[in-house]
């Protein structure tokens, strides 16, 4: 186990040492030291630069819009979708270039507005393009940007996005624990790191999966393929995806995710999987707290017998199974991920999980994993053209 909520099975064993106990002690260090301020916002104590009164008075609402790019929109999106059968409240996200005529009563709406750098132009665009004037909170840094003065000519509140905790790792700041708050979740059961790092066999487990992720990574295996059987937790993916190839993709290195959607994707892409090149691992995600229906026994025939009053779920965790037991056979590399429990806590031990395991691996290839140089180009480029 991983821990209660999470029963983890890790990569097979590998023999080279590549010393991680060194730099995840260091870490350990540097967080109680207040020296990794990003693992600062993993606290249950983090002071939030929201009022519990601002908090009263926005949890009024009923309907929310949520404004944002990249980590800014990733983190609360993982959230909703993962626990969306404990939420009463509507949440929209824009998290994209929104081509659409928004037809929707917009005075009903909250609308949270998200940018670290309040100059994300796909952000400015997309609420601009909605029409807002009113019922507006904006997430960014307290320094002069669009977002800061035009939030000033909306009289919108300004939430401020402390410039220590960059986008990606800001699930459990302001960008993701307001808006779980206003889904009627508690915030400090996902923070769980104080509880996690004095937890041996969790250490040992994260410690061995870096390991392992190194080696792959000196092989040229450097496709980290998602296979996820749990369609609630696309957007959990998606936040990693970020989280890790961002953080980890330059100077030549990297990782890169890729999120396979389970079993569908048998009857896609699993041929190359199983046959293909060999520059690929492998994490399998399952939720066995799914409740689906059964199947009738009406139209099954003696031929599938085995399928009468099956839980659908069952059949999803049979394959599963089944394709771990290929991939042992074929000696494929892969870890696995079965979640117990489908709570906050849980959602919090990974996401603490998935953080601790990027800045430890970018300790260990000797990278920032907190800058992203090379995407500022592209955001330049963007607005050179547009200017012409």
């Amino acid at each position: 186990m991983l821990t209660k909520n999470i029963e983890f099975k890790n990569f097979p064993k590998i023999k080279k040492n590549y010393k991680i106990i060194n730099f995840w002690n260091k870490l350990k260090k540097d967080y109680y030291d207040k020296l990794e301020p990003v693992l600062l916002s993993l606290k249950k104590n983090y002071d939030y630069s929201y009022s519990s009164k601002q908090l009263k008075r926005l949890k009024k609402f009923n309907n929310f819009k949520i404004y944002g790019m990249g980590g800014s929109i990733h983190g609360a999106k993982a959230i909703y979708s993962f626990l969306k059968k404990k939420i009463k409240k509507n949440f929209v996200f824009i998290d994209n270039i929104n081509l659409e005529i928004d037809k929707k009563n917009q005075s009903s709406y909250l609308n949270i507005i998200i940018s670290k750098s309040g100059n994300t132009l796909e952000t400015i665009a997309n609420f601009n393009s909605d029409k807002i004037k009113k019922n507006t909170v904006f997430i960014t840094e307290s320094k002069k940007s669009y977002i800061t003065q035009i939030a000033e000519k909306m009289k919108g509140e300004v939430i401020e996005h402390n410039n220590f905790i960059g986008g990606r790792y800001s699930v459990l700041s302001e960008t993701g624990m307001l808006p779980a708050s206003l889904m009627g979740l508690n915030p400090k059961k996902f923070k769980q790191l104080d509880n996690l790092i004095s937890k041996k066999a969790f250490i040992k487990k994260l410690i061995t999966s870096v390991e392992s992720i190194l080696y792959f990574h000196s092989k040229k295996k450097t496709n980290s393929i998602i296979l996820n059987y749990d369609e609630s937790s696309n957007d959990l993916f998606y936040w990693y995806q970020q989280l890790v190839a961002e953080s980890l993709g330059k100077s030549g290195k990297g990782v890169l995710p890729i999120i396979s959607m389970m079993p569908k994707d048998n009857h896609s892409v699993m041929q190359l999987y199983l046959d293909g090149n060999k520059n690929n691992f492998f994490t399998f995600f399952f939720n066995e707290e799914n409740q689906t229906k059964r199947i009738h026994s009406l139209n099954i025939l003696n031929s599938h017998y085995f399928l009468k009053k099956k839980d659908m779920n069952k059949i999803m965790y049979t394959q599963f199974k089944a394709t771990q037991n290929i991939f042992e056979k074929k000696k494929i590399p892969f870890r696995s991920f079965l979640i117990k429990k489908r709570s906050e806590e849980t959602l919090g031990e990974l996401f603490t999980f998935f953080i601790l395991e990027t800045i430890l691996l970018g300790r260990a290839l000797k990278i920032n994993p907190y800058d992203q140089p090379a995407v500022e180009l592209i955001k330049k480029e963007t607005v050179k053209i547009l200017k012409k």
